[in-house]
């Protein structure tokens, strides 16, 4: 046998046999897997907790020293956004489920009560915890049946972002939005602390116009993507004060596609993935950060210009809706007098997309039933032809709360992009503002 292979196999012996400690966060061991209780000799906890946009934490209790969650997998009505509604199955009541937020260390026991009509169990993705409670039907436990409450019940010996879903009939599942995220905080932490934390998970749905339940056989024409199950205009905004370091956590359990999370007018640095902490050394700005499926990503920045910045997928049909998907390409076609014609048969007819997406949001047309109007909403100075994937990072400098939403921001004068006018043509270019054709 090759050395590093021996290696490699005597580190896993090792491992099975409990004679070497896997890692753990901060190179910390956690080896006690019974007594529940809060772990002995760890420092004080000090972190922010998570805001959820569209969402929500799972509430807890303390019981003889243990965090007790109750997680119900059920059937919800879930509203992607306004206009478009769809019965999906998430955890207490919402899609997706709360956020499992604890701390390193913490002893936890969550409750996972069946209320679907099929066996379900759930998986701790990411969380190092004893074989018997990873949540792996027929392979590390017995499926939870309707009607059954199984007990989970393990410590969390790292800190990090993590995911939980459904890991029975996964492809039927979690297509329907089993799945919620999970932070675990540093008992001990390092470097600055963030004054907005902020949690976000992304999926992809298939929902036809005009159906009411999400298709779970789908394996390419996603046409509804959400942040926290949300589509833009649904989507909450990130509220946050000028100078605030913030940090975001984004999981993506879509069932097929990776996801480049653009922010405007800021660079971020990766500071953790779900594997750990990215050491400060290897870090570097950037603008865009993949998140792959099945997988985590946190990043950070401080707010220091205030503004409206958009973030969204840059995947240009991750941010359209269901109107953007199985439309004939017009573009450049002259439809004439047919709409004229049409009309007189369909009076709501229009052609659509002669023009790209661009104009489809103002048209005013009838629209199929339970189906998202084309694509984005409302904004200030006009309609932002954006949907799916996308919301609003809002930098205020005198903000009252976080808990309200600001409004648009008012640019100081002479800041925002407006027609030129001819005499700056002139005056710059040399040349007469042409009329338009």
């Amino acid at each position: 046998m090759k050395p590093y292979l021996m290696a490699g196999s005597l580190a896993l012996v090792a491992l099975a046999t409990g004679i070497l400690a896997a890692p753990a966060g901060e190179g910390k061991s956690y080896p006690d897997w019974v007594g529940p209780g809060p772990q002995p000799g760890l420092p004080g906890k000090d972190y922010t907790p998570v805001t959820v946009p569209n969402g929500s934490a799972l509430p807890f209790k303390i019981v003889d020293g243990v965090k007790v969650f109750h997680l119900v997998s059920e059937e919800v009505e879930h509203e992607f956004a306004p206009g478009l509604k769809a019965k999906c199955w998430g955890f207490n009541g919402q899609v997706h489920g709360p956020v499992i937020e604890a701390v390193e260390g913490d002893w936890v026991r969550i409750y996972v009560t069946n209320r679907l009509p099929e066996p379900t169990a759930v998986h701790w993705h990411g969380v190092f915890l004893p074989n018997g409670m990873d949540g792996v039907a027929g392979l590390t436990q017995k499926a939870i049946q309707p009607g059954e409450t199984f007990k989970y019940e393990f410590r969390f010996r790292q800190h990090g972002t993590f995911m939980y879903h459904a890991h029975h009939d996964e492809m039927t599942q979690m297509a329907l939005g089993s799945m919620g995220m999970i932070v675990v905080h540093p008992r001990d932490p390092k470097g600055p602390k963030a004054d907005r934390d902020f949690v976000y998970m992304l999926n992809e749905w298939k929902v036809k116009a005009g159906t009411s339940r999400p298709d779970p056989n789908e394996m390419t024409e996603f046409n509804v993507l959400t942040l926290n199950a949300r589509s833009f205009p649904g989507t909450a905004p990130m509220v946050v004060k000028k100078g605030d370091r913030v940090r975001i956590r984004i999981g993506n359990l879509s069932a097929m596609e990776h996801h480049p999370i653009h922010l405007h007018g800021y660079a971020f640095k990766i500071v953790a993935t779900d594997g750990g902490d990215v050491a400060e050394s290897a870090q570097q700005p950037e603008t865009t950060v993949l998140v792959p499926v099945g997988s985590t990503r946190d990043v950070e920045f401080v707010a220091d210009v205030p503004g409206d910045w958009a973030i969204h997928c840059h995947m240009s049909h991750h941010v359209m809706t269901q109107m953007g998907h199985g439309i004939p390409n017009m573009i450049g076609v002259k439809p004439g007098n047919l709409d004229e014609k049409a009309r007189k048969l369909l009076p709501d007819y229009m052609t659509m997309g002669q023009d790209g997406m661009g104009d489809m949001g103002n048209m005013g047309m009838a629209v199929p039933k339970n189906s998202l109007p084309m694509v984005g909403g409302q904004g200030q100075f006009d309609y932002i032809t954006m949907g799916g994937m996308f919301t609003v990072l809002k930098v205020r400098e005198n903000l009252k709360s976080y808990d309200e939403d600001p409004g648009w921001y008012q640019n100081p004068k002479g800041t925002v992009a407006s027609p030129a006018s001819p005499e700056e043509l002139k005056h710059d270019l040399g040349e007469e503002k042409k009329s338009e054709p």
